[in-house]
């Protein structure tokens, strides 16, 4: 007998390895808790593009599907079809920040928002505050792929060795005291996890934000504008005690679910589920209004603010 619950693609690679994190675990869990709801089927992000094109697909939902980069084509290709079919996708594929490489982080050094300072080309080194050494990393770089610290002297030779407008980014190396990310479902925070430790970036730990740390996060969030899926601010604690925005992850961010109280995670898996109600025409109000305003049938969570 045919089901008439909504239908998922679920994109994932439960076999790409990253260092200090269990991408496969992670979406286990979560397909696990979605299945409550939804009838869903996992797949490679290399067939995701040709499965868009099975019947009975609702929406798909990326997840852990490791850096683009290793599947660009087969990435392009998904974002084509699902365009052409009008399938709803999971985070929303008009993200104006990691979707489309690193360029948001010039752009947004040039617009005065609180970021690491970034420029995409040699000859304007000069703008960047001085440093004993620079981070020289790819525009459509991903887990810290082609990135290298160099002493400033250095970025001469690679201006000659790349030339301006090669594709890649300058920003000074800072000597911050922590790295915290904040996490959203459409426009509502849900919870924050820092490092304490900057040498060991995956070992996190809880966080409770500041109104002010909100206000900062609240900020990239409003301004990428998108109306659902899944989004991690990424921050640094500068040594004048400042935040800066080291990136925003809007593709496929890795959530540390298994790091969570079982209250905020819960409170997560609803939230997600009740977004992903509402992007299939559910019940609920508009995901950029701020967060669910009703609960699902049986749901009793706090969302945190």
């Amino acid at each position: 007998m045919a089901s008439d619950r909504p239908r998922l693609l679920f994109v994932t690679d439960l076999a790409y390895r990253a260092a200090g994190r269990r991408y496969c675990d992670e979406d286990i869990f979560l397909t696990s808790r979605l299945r409550e709801h939804f009838d869903l089927a996992l797949c490679h992000p290399l067939d995701a593009a040709a499965l868009l094109e099975s019947p009975g697909f609702d929406a798909a939902v990326v997840r852990n599907s490791g850096p683009v980069l290793h599947h660009r084509a087969a990435y392009d290709e998904f974002r084509e079809r699902a365009a052409e079919r009008g399938t709803p996708v999971c985070t929303q594929l008009t993200g104006k920040a990691d979707q489309a490489g690193k360029q948001y982080l010039v752009d947004l050094t040039s617009q005065g928002f609180p970021v690491i300072p970034t420029v995409d080309r040699f000859e304007d080194v000069g703008r960047l505050p001085d440093a004993a050494e620079y981070v020289v990393k790819p525009k459509l770089g991903a887990d810290s792929i082609g990135l290298e610290f160099v002493p400033r002297e250095r970025l001469r030779a690679l201006a000659h060795d790349e030339g301006p407008g090669s594709g890649v980014l300058v920003q000074p190396r800072i000597d911050f005291r922590y790295e915290v990310s904040f996490y959203y479902v459409d426009h509502a925070f849900q919870y924050a996890l820092y490092a304490p430790r900057p040498d060991r970036r995956w070992q996190l730990e809880r966080y409770e934000p500041t109104p002010a740390d909100l206000d900062f996060a609240r900020r990239f969030i409003d301004w990428n504008d998108i109306d659902h899926g899944i989004q991690r601010v990424d921050a640094c604690r500068a040594p004048d005690g400042g935040l800066l925005l080291v990136e925003l992850e809007d593709l496929n961010p890795y959530l540390s679910l298994d790091l969570l109280d079982d209250a905020t995670r819960d409170s997560f898996v609803a939230s997600l589920t009740a977004s992903l109600h509402r992007l299939l025409g559910g019940t609920g109000q508009p995901g950029g209004s701020g967060g669910p305003s009703s609960q699902l049938p049986g749901a009793s969570v706090s969302v945190p603010r």
